[in-house]
């Protein structure tokens, strides 16, 4: 009993402090975010997203190894009704409140934390004997003139508490200070310790900017090559060999050496994730400069521009990229050159639209921005006689080269190329024309929310400038759309200035993922990353990339136990978190590698079920795509767990196999895809794997949802075709800038045929939806029509006499 005085001292101080107006500052610790205004020079940092604050669950205590309770030894056993009254009274007390937010809890943290401290104290058989007398002195003085124990007494105990669940609260200046990005040059020692040469090779598509800045790559004593696909640093390494300097090929899932003992050469080609830092050279190339600026790799080549260690960088890309180029390198104390280029060969964009199949000339290439409508185009060209090659971004590259020579070979009676955006950069095609079959595309915005918009003037110009290539047997390109509304708002994207690249990209490193998991031992890798991203801190030079995928992966594996390293690399892996089967095989290696069980070329064979057959429709297509991108998984995690997935020779000898069974598919996709229609249920449209389902930009899918409420029909039934949808949909494309057709092309009613073959919606219900839509329209809630629509229709149903 004689310790009782000391047990409460410290409480009393600070409840005394309270009771008499004054914060009891000096009884506490210094709140963290106090701490870190003072030490910040700008006055303060940024107030973090404390709803990522994922709170530590605690076990009521138990008592004592025989179930002793000190506190009631020493007082009484604690009246819990009493408790309860008084703690609910702790927490309506406005000094309580503003004496935890100078303590970093905010109201929602303040909230949380009473709630545990509560429920830690009701479901306690005994609480620690310090916290149990300043509770009984507490319930014991209640009502008298002059307690000794006050509800603000239980602040401590409540803080303690609080730091228990909320361990960042500890150690809030720390965790700013390593997510603090806002001198990114100063993470590359090796790189400052040199003075480097920056040019900057500007110029549009197809003007040489590449060419001159590899001259000087090939003529260097050592040099890397950074660009931004497989393809493109694969034409490269060739490239360089062909010219006698021996240059070794890096990709993610590939070592290819170019001394048979694989020594390493003084040159390598590499795709930008793979450059090294550490490595000196004399020559660094480092390709599509504007890709600084992409919200998901952008970071790739802000690594690169800061962290190369070579004498001369030369950087080729777009103009738009010049003065953001000029101030990084401005905080490097380094200058940069500007060399500008002018394209090689003429450009013309066409007076008239195609707006038939029919007009298709030799060397024409359509570019679509979907897999339905690559489809749909592809079939159509071939039903009237001409053969085409078929080019999209989900295709192994073996495919798209293949499909290129083949499009590009004079003797070849392949004269037409249906291809997406995947031939903006990376494949030399002899193209006479490109055809934008639309300029509406789906896209990522910043906040990564899938939406579809008008694709922007650097993709167009991109794109379009793949036509009349240098060197090619067509001297002049030319640029025109295949519907004819399309091609003014095409030459307004094309004669549009490129806006400048404002800022570059920047990703949590390994590094301080691990000394953020050091002070939050509990927390989730997902978490870790929302934490760092919300205490972050960049200038207006930079941004934080979207990490939406690495947090799918995180989340994904997060109940295998794995070490954070191993468990960083599994979510930093290449897949396409849209498709099932990829997904699903990353989840079984990530389980079996926990279980220490190597991964080897048979399990995987069983996984797969090599060997596969050649395609037999446009599904077993889309799944020996994902097959071969399993594969692709499995080579990438072998350069980096070499002892757990053994078998990368014999991968890439099967995934070459699988490549061939690929091309011979795609040169076969006409038939595949009358194999697939005539499969799919009577009366319902053709279902393609779309990477973007949804068909409407936001504000579309907004006014639908205001308009029509749940109940809506068209997003049940966006591809049944009636004069009346196709007025409406139509209607709301004029308003948005988009064409019915392009409506109509994303999507293809998936939802709605998905619920028809799974049961879920009948067609008499679809019809009934229909009738209700149309009565709809013509009560006026959509407006009267236009002549236009009206004329629309009548065309519609001469198509349809016809």
């Amino acid at each position: 009993r004689c310790a009782w005085p000391l047990l409460r001292r410290l409480p009393a101080r600070a409840g005394l402090a309270l009771r008499h107006g004054r914060p009891a500052a000096a009884a506490l610790p210094p709140s963290p975010a106090s701490a870190s205004s003072s030490a910040s020079g700008d006055g303060g940092s940024r107030a973090p997203d404390t709803s990522l604050f994922v709170p530590v669950p605690l076990k009521p205590g138990l008592g004592g190894a025989a179930g002793e309770d000190v506190g009631a030894e020493l007082t009484r056993p604690l009246d819990k009704g009493e408790v309860l009254k008084n703690l609910n009274k702790f927490y309506k007390r406005k000094e309580i409140q503003r004496l935890g937010a100078e303590n970093g809890l905010d109201a929602r943290l303040f909230h949380q934390a009473f709630i545990s401290f509560r429920k830690y104290i009701m479901e306690s058989s005994s609480v620690s004997a310090d916290l149990h007398i300043i509770l009984n002195d507490i319930c014991c003085d209640a009502g008298k003139v002059c307690p000794v124990g006050h509800v603000d007494d239980l602040f401590p105990f409540f803080l303690r508490h609080a730091k228990q669940i909320f361990p960042m609260l500890d150690c809030m200046d720390d965790l700013r200070k390593i997510s603090d990005l806002r001198l990114p040059p100063n993470w590359y020692p090796d790189a400052r310790a040199i003075q480097r040469k920056i040019i900057f090779h500007a110029g549009p598509t197809n003007s040489g900017k590449t060419y001159h800045a590899i001259q000087r790559f090939l003529s260097a004593k050592s040099g890397i090559y950074c660009g931004p696909l497989k393809l493109l640093a694969h034409e490269i390494f060739q490239k360089t060999n062909d010219a006698n300097v021996p240059c070794d090929l890096v990709t993610g899932e590939e070592r290819v050496y170019a001394n048979e003992d694989a020594r390493q050469a003084p040159h390598i080609a590499c795709t930008i994730e793979m450059c090294s830092t550490n490595t000196p050279y004399e020559v660094a190339v480092i390709d599509e400069i504007q890709m600084i600026r992409d919200p998901a790799r952008g970071w790739a080549w802000t690594r690169a521009l800061l962290g190369l260690c070579a004498e001369e960088i030369h950087v080729c890309g777009e103009a738009a990229a010049i003065d953001l180029v000029t101030e990084l390198m401005y905080t490097t104390g380094e200058e940069v050159e500007v060399r500008n280029y002018e394209r090689l060969t003429p450009l013309t964009v066409l007076d008239y639209a195609l707006e038939s199949l029919d007009n298709l000339r030799p060397g024409d290439c359509i570019v679509c921005f979907s897999k339905n409508d690559i489809y749909s185009v592809s079939r159509q060209i071939e039903a009237r006689g001409l053969e085409c090659a078929v080019i999209y971004g989900s295709l192994p590259p073996g495919t798209k080269l293949e499909q290129a020579k083949k499009f590009n070979d004079p003797d070849d009676p392949c004269k037409i190329l249906v291809a997406t955006d995947a031939i903006g950069m990376g494949l030399n095609l002899c193209i006479r024309r490109i055809i934008f079959n639309s300029i509406v595309k789906p896209t990522v915005n910043e906040k990564g929310e899938k939406e579809i918009d008008s694709i922007p003037t650097s993709q167009a110009l991109q794109i379009a400038g793949r036509a009349g290539r240098f060197g090619s047997s067509f001297q002049q390109g030319e640029v025109t759309t295949m519907h004819r509304e399309d091609l003014v708002q095409l030459k307004e994207i094309l004669s549009e200035a490129v806006p400048p690249v404002k800022a570059a990209g920047l990703h949590p490193t390994p590094e301080q993922i691990e000394m953020f998991a050091y002070h939050l031992p509990d927390a989730t890798l997902s978490n870790l990353i929302d934490i760092f991203v919300s205490l972050s801190q960049v200038d207006g030079m930079y941004f934080v990339c979207n990490i939406d995928d690495f947090k799918f992966l995180a989340d994904m594996i997060q109940h295998i136990p794995l070490n954070l390293r191993s468990r960083y690399v599994f979510c930093t892996a290449p897949l396409n978190r849209k498709e099932p089967f990829v997904c699903t095989t990353l989840l079984k290696f990530a389980r079996q590698f926990s279980r220490n069980e190597p991964l080897t070329f048979d399990w995987l064979c069983r996984h797969t079920k090599w060997p596969l057959a050649a395609p037999k429709n446009i599904k077993e297509l889309v799944h020996l795509e994902a097959v071969h991108d399993v594969f692709d998984l499995y080579l990438w995690l072998s350069y980096r767990f070499m002892d757990m997935f053994p078998d990368a020779a014999l991968v890439r000898d099967i995934q070459k196999q699988l490549d061939d069974i690929i091309q011979v598919g795609v040169r076969n996709i006409t038939k595949l895809i009358r194999a697939s229609q005539s499969a799919a249920a009577p009366g319902t449209a053709e279902v393609m794997s779309e990477d973007f389902p949804l068909s409407r930009t936001k504000r579309d899918a907004r006014v639908a949802s205001d308009r029509h409420g749940a109940k809506s029909p068209e997003a049940l039934s966006i591809a049944v075709e009636t004069p009346a949808l196709r007025r409406a949909r139509n209607a709301r494309a004029s308003q948005s800038g988009m064409r019915q057709e392009d409506l109509k092309s994303y999507g293809r009613g998936s939802l709605a045929n998905r619920l028809l073959r799974e049961g879920l919606l009948t067609q008499e219900m679809l019809k009934q939806l229909e009738s209700e839509w149309q009565d709809q329209h013509r009560n006026g809630r959509y407006g009267s029509g236009s002549k236009r629509d009206e004329q629309h229709s009548s065309k519609e149903k001469g198509k349809k006499r016809k």
